[in-house]
């Protein structure tokens, strides 16, 4: 008679049976070409873009070892309001449209195709300026999970900044 060792195999040598575990990048350079090659798949994040009318859409694409993606879509006027990523360091890439991003020095467009990478404590506000939708990709590692709003630049400089829906002189 057999035993199950026998017919089955050794159940401590089952691990090279398996898939290897896909490898994750590791640098900085490493997960803006994930995020290349996730925004290359059109097939598989276009049919998941949402708009909302009243916020920002997201959706939390993948996640892996370390790391998560987050899909976001962006309606003209619509922005992040001042923030950093804790201790979370990133990449922002550009899917389709435009978004304006302003930091402390000034504001930079980010048209598709386009990528800011950032480390832990980097502040900035992303706003779509634009008059059309924009869809943008997020990578953060390590996973985000602290997201700390800052007052505007404005209100930095003592600047009065205007109530909503009034412009400013």
């Amino acid at each position: 008679m057999n035993s199950d060792v026998q017919i089955a195999g050794d159940p401590l040598a089952l691990p090279h049976l398996l898939p290897p575990v896909p490898a994750h990048p590791a640098t900085v350079a490493g997960f803006a070409g994930l995020a290349r090659a996730i925004a290359a798949d059109r097939a598989a994040w276009a049919p998941l873009v949402r708009y909302d009318a009243t916020t920002r859409w997201y959706h939390r694409l993948h996640t892996g070892p370390g790391y998560e993606v987050w899909l976001l879509s962006w309606v003209p006027g619509q922005g992040s309001g001042r923030h950093d990523h804790g201790a979370s360091s990133g990449v922002l890439t550009v899917l389709e449209g435009e978004l304006t991003e302003h930091t402390q020095d000034g504001p930079g467009t980010l048209s598709a195709g386009s990528q800011r990478v950032f480390a832990p404590g980097y502040v900035h506000e992303v706003v779509n300026d634009a008059l059309t939708p924009a869809v943008s990709l997020h990578v953060y590692f390590p996973g985000l999970t602290d997201m700390p709003m800052h007052p505007s630049q404005a209100a930095d400089s003592g600047a009065a900044t205007a109530p909503p829906g009034v412009l400013a002189p």
